[in-house]
């Protein structure tokens, strides 16, 4: 029986995949076309699972000499004797490929050197030679190339692929690597060295012959589907595999890891303990489930984000002011700040504006920003946390009841409501009340397309039920009665019939309070602060 896999390599014979092979394809093509060039996402992105299978495609016409930097000590980068003794060490062990017996006698004979070791000009002499004698042309891949992306010594070494790559361009006939794959977080194509010693000035980058890889690797929607309809034909759950992959792809975003965790958690971390059977593991409430454990577990791709985070405060800044304070940060390719938070996975690209990349993500940082306000003793929280217990009547949340109290708070705290207030102050404030309420059974994100200066909705998901709140400033009457029509259409969308809306209201004639509005078939409770 297969399973699903969060760590390490992915085998289709043993693992439930999304099925990659129009992916494939599309790699495949640049190498036919003698590119090189550079997979850089995220960790836990399913490069290297893509690598093995790109490897299993192209085998049949390509050796492909796949190789991992991991297995080359750091010590081993300190000189580029030590380095070429490192590589040729590693080529003579792989045993997947056949390396010609006069070729393995030069490696043998460069790592047994003890005076005038051999550089690397000799080893890519060696290489040029393997590659003319090999019946069929050789593709290498590199993963983990971020081990090595600190070294000058694995510069010169891109420097010296460079150089091939160009003298293959400029004569066909000239032996090297039919293409070459360099995986990892880090995208060498920005880094930058001296490619000559005499170039005192001149600073390049030793992998700009890189061509781009626009490739997605995210997964579709249809191939989650498909994968959970392969799970549904050993299981027979009676799921709505369509249903699933949707609520999957919309809190995800199709992040590899990220579809694989929430379903392997469904698999096999909900029955028993949470539900009797997978039948009831496999609906909108298992996803809930599968969601709120995901985010309050530590994994190897969690604690690294939130290292980034915690050990870079430019990068602190620029998460906070997108999701807290609601700024629109526009998409630039050069800058470095922005580059980074993509290298990481924080954000994408979303029409040329950045958005943080997924809703897992999203919560997750919401909730570490909170934390720090915990742990400063944030009176909302307090406050959330001691009357949780009021709020909550027969698993259902009395929404209208934590708006009345949010707004008794917070006039407890602050007094009137004053003009210099800005929509982020109470959007952070309500999400500092609510979270000591649901926390441990419920979760809360806040929908991206209504991110933004003017409004914000959060939707709550709570044991099976969802409830959507918009913030706003109020901004007169008619406005108020777009927002409505609003939140009316948003309840349509998730098939709800009750909505909440929270304005902050500076007229002074204001009636503060909970009143209930009927939008047509739609009930909608207006909390006014």
């Amino acid at each position: 029986m297969k399973s699903f896999n969060t760590t390490g390599l992915c085998n289709p014979d043993k693992h439930y995949m999304v099925d990659i092979s129009d992916r494939i394809e599309e790699i495949r093509k640049l190498v036919d076309a003698g590119k090189y060039f550079t997979i850089n996402r995220a960790r836990q992105y399913g490069k290297t699972t893509t690598l093995s299978m790109l490897e299993r495609s192209i085998s049949d016409d390509y050796k492909v000499l796949s190789l991992d930097f991991q297995r080359i000590s750091a010590s081993n980068f300190v000189s580029e004797e030590l380095f070429v003794k490192a590589l040729c060490r590693l080529l003579l062990n792989k045993r997947d490929i056949d390396v010609p017996d006069s070729i393995a006698l030069k490696l043998e004979e460069f790592v047994a050197r003890t005076e005038h070791a051999a550089m690397l000009d000799e080893l890519f002499y060696a290489i040029q030679d393997w590659c003319e004698q090999s019946d069929k042309p050789i593709v290498l891949m590199i993963d983990e190339v971020d081990s090595a992306t600190n070294n000058q010594v694995f510069l010169d070494f891109l420097a010296q692929l460079r150089l091939d790559y160009l003298e293959k361009e400029s004569r066909p006939d000239h032996p090297a690597f039919q293409s070459v794959i360099l995986a990892g977080v880090t995208d060498v194509r920005h880094l930058r060295s001296r490619i000559r010693e005499d170039e005192q000035h001149k600073v390049n980058s030793p992998w700009n012959i890189a061509t781009d890889f626009n490739i997605d690797m995210n997964l579709s929607e249809n191939g989650i589907r498909g994968m959970l309809d392969e799970y549904e034909a050993d299981h027979d759950t009676g799921m709505d595999s369509g249903h699933m992959a949707k609520l999957i792809y919309d809190f995800t975003s199709g992040y590899p890891f990220l579809v694989s965790r929430i379903c392997q958690i469904i698999d096999e971390k909900l029955v028993p303990g949470v539900y009797k059977s997978l039948s009831e593991a496999w609906t909108d409430n298992g996803m809930d489930a599968a969601v709120k454990r995901i985010l309050s577990e530590s994994n190897t791709l969690f604690d690294s984000l939130s290292g980034k985070v915690n050990n870079d405060r430019e990068l602190h800044d620029l998460l906070y002011r997108i999701l807290i304070e609601g700024e629109t940060i526009a998409y630039n390719q050069l800058n470095e700040s922005i580059l980074q938070m993509e290298m990481y996975g924080f954000i994408k690209n979303d029409s040329s504006r950045v958005v943080i990349s997924n809703r897992i993500y999203e919560t997750l940082l919401y909730n570490l920003f909170i934390s720090e306000e915990e742990i400063g003793g944030n009176r909302f929280i307090k406050e959330g946390g001691a009357d949780k217990n009021i709020f909550i009547k027969d698993g259902v949340l009395d929404m209208p009841l934590i708006l009345e109290h949010f707004i008794k708070t917070y006039h407890q705290i602050f007094g009137p409501l004053e003009d210099k207030f800005k929509e982020k102050d109470g959007r952070e404030l309500f999400l500092l009340y609510l979270r000591p309420i649901i926390n441990g059974t419920g979760n809360y994100y806040i929908e991206a397309q209504t991110r933004d200066q003017r409004r914000t909705d959060i939707v709550v998901d709570y044991l099976g039920r969802q409830y959507v709140i918009e913030l706003k400033i109020w901004r007169g009457d008619r406005y108020n009665e777009s927002g409505e029509k609003q939140i009316s259409d948003y309840l349509d969308y998730f098939g709800l019939d009750i909505g909440y809306m929270l304005s902050f209201n500076f007229n002074k004639k204001k009636e503060v309070g909970v009143k209930k509005v009927q939008i047509g078939d739609r009930t909608v409770y207006e909390a006014v602060l």
